[in-house]
Order: structure tokens, then sequence, then C-alpha cells
């Protein structure tokens, strides 16, 4: 089984804004956030700390990984194609980690073998949800697993693929960013009552309207709202089935020691791979 490798040419104005997103979002996070966060991380990475370990951060968006990870005790460097991302995860180190020597943050692009090169080997590389949204999925996942030394891991999640119901989203994804930013509501309104409006009606017969809307604070720390909006309008947009990500990077000496899949559904599928040479 293999994995494609063509890219996707990407005019940068249908290019989704995360960094914009993320900025919002950040206006929203307390301590709650962060604990979940660390939560995540260590059930993720299947550890309970992160002392005395390297982390590289592919693609750190709002920063709250790259927050959680330096919590943890890990030395961090993020990175973000994202100029307004790259502000945000600044903005997280200088309100949590003000002058740190080790949590460092700069601009750089998943897909830029010369960069990735020149950061060194980490003993965790983190990306997620990133991948998919570079243009080239699979270069960038075999570009991510470089920096990974020998006896590290490498923790990444991709978006499962659904056969037609993927394809739907991709068109979706294209009209959002196509439309004027004052027209988008025409995209997601309808993309949110066909996302939540079931869960919605059903918490509501419960007599608990908007239960797993507000839980969702604590399903890695984030926020329902901003979710939402990063799903409808975040192109480009790959998706990959669990299998052809496994037999595409266990060539490239990495063991799958962690799989945590989105039944077939909706959703990212997460891989935790230890390199093994």
């Amino acid at each position: 089984m293999s994995a494609s490798t063509a890219a996707i040419t990407v005019d940068d104005k249908l290019r989704f804004q995360f960094g914009k997103n993320w900025a919002r979002f950040l206006e929203t996070v307390n301590e709650t956030n962060v604990r979940e966060a660390e939560l995540s991380l260590k059930q993720a990475l299947q550890v309970e700390d992160l002392a005395q370990k390297s982390v590289l951060d592919v693609g750190s968006g709002s920063g709250l990984f790259s927050l959680a990870a330096r919590r943890l005790g890990a030395r961090v460097h993020s990175f973000d194609y994202d100029l307004n991302s790259v502000a945000c995860t600044q903005r997280l180190r200088e309100k949590f980690f003000p002058g740190d020597d080790c949590w460092r943050v700069e601009r750089g692009s998943a897909l830029d073998e010369e960069y990735i090169r020149s950061l060194g080997q980490f003993d965790i590389v983190y990306s997620f949800g990133v991948l998919h949204h570079t243009g080239n999925l699979w270069k960038a996942l075999e570009i991510a697993a470089r920096p990974v030394r020998v006896g590290g891991h490498l923790f990444v999640s991709i978006y499962n693929d659904q056969g037609w119901a993927s394809k739907w989203w991709t068109r979706v994804k294209l009209i959002y960013n196509w439309l004027p930013r004052g027209l988008r509501f025409l995209v997601l309104l309808p993309s949110a009552l066909a996302l939540w409006g079931p869960i919605i009606l059903r918490d509501t017969l419960l007599l608990n309207p908007f239960k797993t809307w507000r839980a969702r604070k604590t399903n890695r720390g984030m926020s329902a709202w901003h979710d939402l909006i990063d799903w409808v309008g975040g192109y480009p947009f790959e998706v990959a089935k669990p299998e052809v990500v496994f037999y595409f990077c266990k060539p490239r000496g990495l063991r799958l020691e962690g799989l945590s899949t989105c039944g077939g559904g909706l959703g990212c599928n997460q891989f935790l791979f230890l390199r093994e040479r």
C-alpha cells in the first residue's frame, strides 16, 4: 500500500489564516486550558513528564502545546509558517516563560528541508493537525521524521480519509476561503449545523443543552468555536487512512508504538512512532 506524493498547488489567497483564528482563541485561554493541554500531551506521548527531553513543535499554532511541553520540563523549539501563529506562540512564551533560554520560537516551514536539517536532533518531534495543511502531506511527514534521534519519538495527527466525505469537505473549505470575509458565514453556519446540530439536539433532549460544546475545553484544552472555524476553513487539506501512514513510516525506521483513531469518522488519527534507526 503506497501513499501519493503529489503536492497541492495552493494560491496563498486560498490558504486559511490559522494564526488569526489562534489569536482570537488565546483571548479565551486560562489555566484550565493549559492543564488540559498538559494532560493531553502526557497521554499522547505516554509519559509523566518531559524533564531532560528536547521537543520540536512542528507548526506550533496557538503555542498552547509548546507551553505544555515547556511546563512539563522539556527544552522546546517551536516554529510555524504562519506569522500570526508565530506571534501567538511568542505571546505565550513571554507571558509564562519570559526570557527563557530553553524555549525558542521562530518562523519556519515544515517543507523546508534545509531549515529542518539546521535544527539538529530532538527526543520528540510533535505535530498535531499540521502536516495535512502544508499542501504536501507526505513530503512534510518524511521531513518531520528526520530530526527524531534514534530512540526518540515522532507524534503526528493526520486527518482521516473518509472517501467521498473528505472530497466534499475539501470543496467546502475551498469555497469558504474563496468567499469575501463578510460572506463566509454562508459556509460556516450550515457546516456548524451539520457538525453540531445533532449533538446539541441530543444534549437538549437530555436536559443539558450545549453540554458537549462546553466540554470541548476538556479535550486538549481547546475551544469548540475556534476548532469549528479551523475545521471549516482549514485549507490546504489532505487526508490519509491509518494503514497508509503506518506503511509510509515503517521503511523509514519508525515503529508504531501508539495509535488512536477516530473510528473511521471525521477527525484526526493520532500516531506515536519510535525511531529505531
